[in-house]
């Protein structure tokens, strides 16, 4: 019993605010009206309606989040920008779903506010039925009939208690389940809005995983640089100096001589793995330094331009560098070019690498020619990759990543 209370009470309140809510959209379309018809005057409306849309889209969203409350339904939330420009406004679902609730929601709200005032107010003025005596004669009616006597007054004040109690309990809940479930209705987003939410959404968790991913490589690089290379160079140095001190014994100095060589293979492997985890020129001279030392000890002969880059993500100052090794890698090994060119440049939020070279040309990636690993290691960053080579040649390989913070 006391949920049906709580329930009747929850739901007055609501269709109270809905009438309140509906009284100031009635007063809104107008003001909509209004706003949209500066557009003639010079132009305000321009400037204006962005704004005042955006403030629309708000008082929307918060009767959605009030609806869903009501019903225990979750909202979808699809973010927009606060004032957007005039030309993308009327493009948008959410303007068009707006301005179709604003007057719906007005007439509903004023409507079934009224039967949850209505059910209040009764219940509110039944008491007044029990001081029929302290009116003046004939001022207290029920239905037109003066209260003169306790069996009317009785009877008025059942009337209205009981009317106004069957509105709160059995009338109010269905009218505000039916208002809420209306807005809801109205102002949900599109498919296709939510799956773009979802693309952004996964977007963003990308760039955050791959960020991190970046940096404990950095942080992994960096451990092995300076702790386990470092131990092993001490160790090689230490056999080193054992294999000096022992050459009396053959079969010791053999042995130490195998573990000096050993060492030293390994040092050089741990570099292997250390340059393919995350190179360390580029933590000492950044990606346009790193580039510089790349092509410089190339052969054939490379140009290298690099424009103004600005701070870039870890992650793609990586695949960067790695893109550019790799593909002048590839034209020094197998198309026989005299010249590269490295080109690189910040467009906005895309960092674009171009090279290209003057060899053969006919690039394979079912041979196996180092493409599709450029392509896997782009396609983390949601870059591309585009790969004109013709028989011949030229060969140009153009990369873009975005690189937006």
């Amino acid at each position: 019993m006391r949920s049906v209370w709580e329930r009747g009470l929850r739901s007055s309140a609501y269709l109270l605010l809905a009438l309140a809510s509906g009284m100031v959209t009635l007063v809104a379309l107008p003001m909509t009206l209004v706003v949209v018809l500066t557009v003639s005057i010079g132009g305000l409306g321009f400037v204006l309606l962005p704004r005042w849309m955006g403030l629309m889209g708000r008082w929307a969203a918060w009767h959605r989040a009030g609806a869903a409350r009501l019903v225990g339904l979750p909202v979808p939330r699809v973010p927009e920008p606060e004032a957007p420009d005039f030309r993308s406004l009327w493009r948008r679902p959410s303007t068009r779903r707006v301005l179709l609730w604003m007057p719906l929601s007005a007439l509903a709200g004023i409507v079934l506010g009224l039967l949850g005032f209505l059910g209040v107010g009764l219940v509110l003025s039944a008491p007044q039925f029990l001081f029929w005596w302290a009116y003046p004669e004939g001022d207290l009616q029920l239905l037109w009939l003066p209260m003169e006597d306790w069996g009317t007054a009785l009877t008025g004040f059942a009337a209205y208690l009981g009317a106004g109690t069957a509105l709160f309990l059995w009338g109010a809940p269905p009218a505000a389940r039916a208002y809420a479930r209306m807005n809801l209705l109205l102002l949900a987003p599109t498919e296709a809005e939510l799956l773009a939410e979802r693309v952004d959404e996964l977007k963003r968790t990308r760039a955050e995983v791959v960020d991190a991913h970046g940096a404990e490589l950095r942080r992994i690089e960096r451990d092995l640089h300076d702790g386990t290379q470092a131990r092993l160079v001490a160790i090689a140095m230490r056999l080193g100096v054992a294999r000096e001190a022992v050459d009396a014994d053959p079969a010791v100095a053999a042995l130490l001589r195998d573990a000096h060589e050993g060492t030293e293979e390994a040092m050089a492997e741990l570099r292997e793995v250390i340059r393919g985890i995350y190179p360390p020129i580029l933590a000492d001279r950044g990606l346009a330094g790193a580039l510089a030392a790349l092509t410089a000890r190339t052969t054939p002969p490379t140009r290298l331009d690099v424009g103004e880059l600005g701070a870039l993500p870890v992650a793609v100052e990586t695949a960067a560098y790695f893109v550019v090794a790799e593909s002048v890698t590839n034209a020094a090994r197998h198309s026989g070019a005299e010249r590269i060119g490295v080109l690189l440049e910040r467009v906005g939020d895309v960092l674009r690498v171009r090279v290209e070279d003057d060899g053969s040309g006919g690039v394979d990636e079912e041979r196996g020619s180092g493409v599709r690993g450029l392509r896997r290691r782009v396609a983390a960053l949601d870059g591309t990759v585009r790969v004109d080579s013709p028989a011949g040649g030229p060969t140009v390989i153009l990369v873009e990543l975005p690189c937006a913070s």
